[in-house]
Formats: C-alpha cells, sequence, structure tokens
C-alpha cells in the first residue's frame, strides 16, 4: 500500500509511558494459556554474526547498545529456497543479477495479463493493485543468500507434523474453493487475521519483508524496547527487567528481551492463533536477535520452534538497513466496510443454491 499519512511519535511515546505504569508482571490470566517453555537451543549456524571488530556499537545513556532508528528490511528474497537450486546457498555476481531481473519481471503486477492469471491471481479473475503500490525492493541481500532461511542448511521450512500436514491440506482446500469463486465466508472469524487488519502480513513476530512497508522502528528507553512496526502501526513493548512471561495470550504473543553482550534477545509466547507465519499455530515459540554489525546494518534473526506444527525449529536472518525515512501510518482497521459485502455475498450465494436444490427436474 502506498504510505499517506505520518505517524506521531507520540504513539510511542503512549506505549511506552503505558508499559512503565504497568506493574512488573502480567497478572490477566487465559484457562487456555500455555505454560512457559525454556527457550529452543540455537544451533551454531544460527547464532547472530558477530559485530566487525572495527565497528564500535554506539551506547544509549544508561549504557546499553544503541539499536534505534527507523530500519528497513525490504528484499526479493524469498523465504525458502526455490526447489530447483538444490543445495546452492549463496548466488554468484552473475546469477544473483539474473535471478533479480527474472524475479522482479515475474512479481511485476502491471505485466500480469488477468485473463492468464499469474501469481496468486486465478485465470479470469481481478489483479487488485497495479505495481505502483508495491514497494517490495528489487534486490536480493547483500551476502547474496538464495533464501532466508539458514537453518535447516537447505534452505527450506522443515516437514509438517501430521496436524501440520492437515491443516496445510485443508488451506490449500479453501485455497482451490476460492479460486473457484467459494470462499469460505462463514462469519468474520473465518478472515485472515491480515484481512481484519489485527496483525499484518510481515510485521510479526516474526518479521518478514513483504509486498510493502517494510519498516520497523526501535525505541529504547532505561528497562524497555518499543518496535514500532509500520505495518498495520503495530507497537511492541518489550520489558527488559528480566520478569517472566505471562499467562496472557495476545496477538502478537507475549514477549520478553534481555541483552547477551551487544545483542538485543526477545523471547515471545503465549499467541492467540497464529501468527503472521502461513501455517503455524498458537503454539509458536519465537526467539529474536537483533545485532548491529556498522553503523548502518541490523542484523535481524528469528527461530521458530512451533512442535505441534513442524518437526523442528527453524531459523532466518535479515539483514535490515537504517533509513532517515520516517515510519508512515498504515491506515488499516477492523471495522473494514467490505466484510458487510463478504458475508451477504457468501449468504447470497448460498440462498441460491439452494433454491436451486429445491427446483423439481424436468
Amino acid at each position: 500500500m502506498s504510505r499517506p499519512f505520518p505517524s506521531a511519535i507520540s504513539v510511542v511515546a503512549v506505549a511506552l509511558a503505558a508499559a512503565l505504569l504497568a506493574p512488573p508482571r502480567l497478572t490477566a490470566q487465559s484457562s487456555s494459556a500455555a505454560k512457559p517453555t525454556p527457550p529452543p537451543k540455537a544451533s551454531a549456524v544460527a547464532k547472530a554474526a558477530p559485530a566487525a571488530k572495527t565497528y564500535t556499537v554506539p551506547r544509549t545513556p544508561d549504557g546499553q547498545p544503541d539499536l534505534q532508528g527507523v530500519w528497513d528490511y525490504r528484499t526479493i528474497t524469498p523465504l525458502e529456497r526455490p526447489k530447483d537450486l538444490g543445495n546452492k546457498a549463496f548466488f554468484t555476481e552473475a546469477e544473483a543479477a539474473q535471478y533479480e531481473k527474472q524475479e522482479n519481471q515475474r512479481q511485476n503486477r502491471d505485466l500480469i495479463d488477468p485473463e492468464q492469471g499469474g501469481l496468486q491471481y486465478p485465470p479470469g479473475g481481478v489483479v487488485p493493485y497495479n505495481e505502483f503500490w508495491y514497494d517490495r525492493g528489487n534486490k536480493i541481500v547483500g551476502t547474496k543468500r538464495t533464501s532466508l532461511i539458514v537453518d535447516p542448511p537447505n534452505g527450506r521450512l522443515p516437514a509438517w507434523t501430521p496436524e501440520g500436514q492437515k491443516q496445510a491440506d485443508l488451506r490449500a482446500a479453501e485455497e482451490r474453493n476460492t479460486q473457484l469463486g467459494h470462499p469460505r465466508a462463514d462469519s468474520w472469524e473465518d478472515r485472515p487475521l491480515q484481512e481484519r487488519c489485527l496483525v499484518g502480513l510481515n510485521e510479526g513476530p516474526p518479521m518478514t519483508p513483504g509486498a510493502y512497508n517494510n519498516n520497523v522502528q526501535l525505541v529504547q528507553t532505561p528497562g524497555y524496547v518499543a518496535i514500532v512496526n509500520e505495518m498495520v502501526h503495530d507497537v511492541r513493548v518489550v520489558p527488559l527487567d528480566g520478569r517472566p512471561h505471562g499467562t496472557l495470550r495476545q496477538w502478537k504473543g507475549d514477549s520478553r528481551g534481555h541483552w547477551e553482550g551487544d545483542t538485543l534477545v526477545i523471547d515471545t509466547m503465549n499467541f492467540r492463533r497464529e501468527t503472521s507465519l502461513d501455517g503455524s499455530s498458537a503454539n509458536t515459540h519465537l526467539i529474536e536477535r537483533f545485532t548491529r554489525v556498522d553503523a548502518n546494518t541490523l542484523l535481524y534473526q528469528f527461530t521458530v520452534d512451533d512442535p505441534a506444527m513442524w518437526t523442528r525449529p527453524w531459523t532466518a536472518i535479515v539483514p535490515m538497513t537504517k533509513t532517515d525515512e520516517p515510519i508512515y501510518e498504515y491506515a488499516c482497521h477492523e471495522a473494514n466496510y467490505a466484510m458487510t459485502g463478504i458475508l451477504a455475498g457468501a449468504r447470497a450465494a448460498e440462498k441460491a443454491a439452494a433454491e436451486t436444490q429445491q427446483k423439481p427436474s424436468k
């Protein structure tokens, strides 16, 4: 989407003020909340790269590594390595240039023929946005990696568990029905969280590059860090004072942070339902690591442990680049006027189908 309205820093200030005035522990409880579990073990490949020896990380007034600022994480490097690349972890310079050329052409919405379809759009459908509205970037990550996933080493998501496969099959069936013109619309709860403006496509947690609004702002105060995502203009306030996890399930989970040297580590669990990751569940346990490796680069690494869906934890690394551009408000709201039309259309289709079935055959 376009970035229409500058967002006031007061949003962050209010969020931080609320956190600073809050009691040191969450007291609200949910009977269905999962018990805290220890974080997943990080493999050697999953550990964040150390800061360059020639770079001294700046410090905040209270002595912590200064990660503040607006960071841009747009890239066309895919989360998973394309299957045809096999075990190839890195592109050469020439291969990277060729991949970028082909991928930018493939994703260009202006080149999609509605009659033929393309990407996620079925033949004969409508391509809702033209290329003007997209801001995905046009380059792969500087390391020339073929995927953001670094563990497993094949750059792909682990195998599904039986339950994960079941849910994947259900999603595939719903997608086929949608392409046939029969989207599931039994109630507002059947619509995706992104469509309902509850969580964004790329805001996370974890944050993953998407079609637009690939910007995040970090704001630090003694004992807290605020993560301000441009997508859906959400603010996640993370305490750093060592308090244990609460038991209240939340859309973006319950986050707790601490420092490991110059790396900010955030542990998040107790999600209300699936995260912004396709195929995840409310049982997701997420470990995020933020390491400033030079003046303009923040290395963002996350490890996902969801034993209900995947057979093992997996890790991805997303380099972020400092930008002087401001964070803008993403004007999305759950009271979407289209919701009435979606549900009314589904009821009308059901009524027409029922009337057709009731007509006597000739």
